[in-house]
């Protein structure tokens, strides 16, 4: 049985889980005045009130009757101090539990686990209400930042700076020389620098030299002041302003004007470095998702399929081409690859690129490619390299000329520099999947591959043909002309069963000199016919030359089959072909074996 005190401190902590489980509000004030209401009742205590510190005194935060508001902080404070009747128990994160008891029940063991009880509860809403209070602060940075952002745009600037200065001076005439494009300059009062020295030379000059200049024509009675647009890490360019009938500056208006341009300045410098970093994170961005999406162990065809979309929808290229380079020199296109790379029109591109290529490990890029009846203008070449040794490349093109800026070269060349690792990944992926299911020698599938291709075709398909080959006295090729002649004649027999069957039929090494074919949909008169060509053929074409018997075997929807037993009858099948003098195909029917001559 359980004491009393432990029976009050299960009900506490049952109370104070309710409590948790059902309240969504997260502050610990109103934890703390369910607290004082639950511990009174449970403990029968006369008063309960809770503290919570503030610098030199404990302020009251909750209480179950309108007793004293503080207590005064000592630097060394017991964990459990009684006074009278009144127990002072010190919880964590700051707390103080004062219980006045109406009698002395509970001692000190009881306390010392009412102060872990309580300190848990109460540090569970302090929790709440941080992560609360965190995520305010979060919102209103964020609407802070996005306030600040709705001002950061180059053009806004600009107009600005000169609607400011046409308000403050409306009589006067204002001008800017701009040493970067802007795309609304058509708005903007612009005249373009003349590099050529025919121009001002005083705008000029305070734009190289960070000073303000000023002319002042005799002729035409007018003072001309330049003042240029200056960062901390670059000028932007120099407004001009033009006082008529004037003979020299006034010196508060040129010192206003020359504070409203260096502010113009900066803030102009702060929308470019803004833009710069939009366009970093944009690029970042680009190549993060993109590098994800490849470190997904995607199939090769996958893999170039997103790469070549990736690329054309980024940067709007019209044609874009991968390549595997061996390293005897051959080059292969890859899948993903557009329509255009299939045509003769690709050759002139791709010998260009792969020359440049090879010859400096380094990327093309040629903006305008001045060749008469080129159909594609612009070309940009990257090196696909992995430890210093070239394995692919990737051509990208556009119609019109320049269409690609340096930018998006050195983009695109950073893309496929992350991206190369996935690529090559899954290429070997590819290759030692293959490697899995061909037979080494043959290059045939294996059985596996060939049994899971017939149970796969059994469930899914109304008919097939199973054909299992054997080639005639193979023991005495590999005695007579050795075993390595019996390889050679393996691989020339697996080579015509290639040539002979479509993509969509599987020809495997069943085992030794056992070959077999599934065709998959087949009808036992195509069966037969094929059978009786590969026959014929590996007559004619293998050297020394070899006969092979072949055994068939058909299956039907209607007629449900097992791949154990349709083996069966195909090698029931192989061996009447044998006993009729081997160099021939029969097929296996139930009630009789009809033989079909090579």
């Amino acid at each position: 049985m359980i004491s009393h005190s432990e029976y009050i401190l299960l009900s506490i902590k049952s109370s104070f889980f309710d409590y948790i489980s059902s309240q969504a509000r997260p502050y610990s004030r109103h934890a703390a005045e369910y607290a004082v209401s639950c511990l009174q009742s449970y403990l029968s205590a006369e008063y309960v009130s809770f503290f919570k510190r503030k610098e030199d005194q404990y302020l009251l935060i909750a209480a179950s009757s309108h007793s004293y508001h503080t207590v005064p902080f000592r630097q060394k404070r017991s964990l459990i101090e009684r006074t009278e009747s009144r127990v002072d128990l010190m919880l964590s994160e700051g707390f103080l539990l004062s219980v006045t008891e109406k009698e002395h029940v509970f001692d000190e063991d009881f306390y010392r686990l009412l102060i872990k009880e309580c300190s848990l509860f109460l540090a569970h809403f302090q929790r709440l209400q941080k992560k609360t209070d965190m995520e305010k602060n979060y919102q209103e940075l964020y609407a802070l930042t996005k306030r600040l952002h709705a001002t950061m745009n180059k053009d806004e600037v600009l107009n600005q700076f000169i609607f400011s200065l046409q308000k403050l001076f409306p009589d006067y005439l204002f001008y800017l020389f701009l040493s970067h494009d802007s795309d609304s300059r058509h708005k903007l009062p612009v005249k373009e620098f003349d590099y050529e020295g025919t121009g001002s030379a005083s705008a000029m000059e305070a734009y190289l030299t960070g000073e303000i200049k000023w002319d002042a024509p005799e002729s035409a009675n007018q003072v001309i002041l330049y003042a240029p647009l200056k960062g901390n890490q670059g000028i932007y360019g120099v407004v001009e302003v033009t006082q008529q009938n004037r003979s020299e500056l006034d010196e508060d208006e040129t010192m206003m004007t020359a504070s409203l341009a260096e502010a113009a300045g900066h803030a102009y410098e702060n929308a470019k470095l803004y833009e710069q970093s939009k366009k970093l994170v944009s690029d970042l961005q680009l190549i993060n998702e993109t590098s994800h999406k490849l470190n997904k162990n995607l199939r090769l065809i996958d893999t170039m399929t997103y790469m070549s979309d990736r690329i054309i929808r980024s940067f709007s290229a019209d044609e874009t081409g991968f390549f595997y380079t061996s390293s005897e020199g051959g080059t292969r296109m890859l899948p993903g690859s557009t329509s255009f790379f299939q045509t003769e029109g690709a050759d002139f591109y791709l010998r260009l690129a792969e020359n440049r290529v090879r010859q400096e490990l380094e990327g093309v890029f040629i903006g305008d490619l001045k060749v008469k009846d080129a159909a594609f203008s612009s070309l940009i070449a990257i090196p696909m390299v992995q430890r210093d040794e070239l394995k692919g490349f990737a051509v990208i093109l556009h119609r019109n000329p320049y269409a690609f800026t340096f930018e998006m070269f050195k983009l695109m060349q950073s893309l496929i520099h992350h991206s190369t690792l996935a690529l090559m990944n899954s290429m070997l992926r590819e290759e030692l999947e293959l490697l899995v299911i061909t037979d080494h020698l043959t290059k045939l599938y294996s059985r596996n591959y060939l049994d899971d291709s017939v149970q796969h075709s059994l469930k899914t398909d109304s008919q097939g043909v199973f054909i299992l080959m054997d080639i005639d006295d193979f023991k005495t090729v590999n005695d007579t002309h050795g075993h390595q002649t019996g390889d050679d004649i393996l691989i020339q027999v697996a080579g015509i069963i290639m040539n002979s069957i479509t993509k969509s039929d599987v020809g495997a090494r069943w085992g030794g000199e056992e070959l077999a074919v599934y065709l998959p949909q087949a009808d036992p008169r195509y069966g037969i016919e094929l059978a009786n060509r590969i026959v014929d053929s590996v007559q004619n074409e293998t050297f020394p030359s070899v006969t092979i018997s072949c055994g068939v075997a058909h299956w039907t929807a209607e007629e449900p089959e097992s791949l154990k037993r349709m083996i069966r009858r195909a090698d029931q099948a192989l061996y009447k072909a044998k006993e009729n003098g081997k160099n021939c195909a029969v097929f296996y029917e139930e009630s009789e074996v009809m033989h079909e001559t090579s």
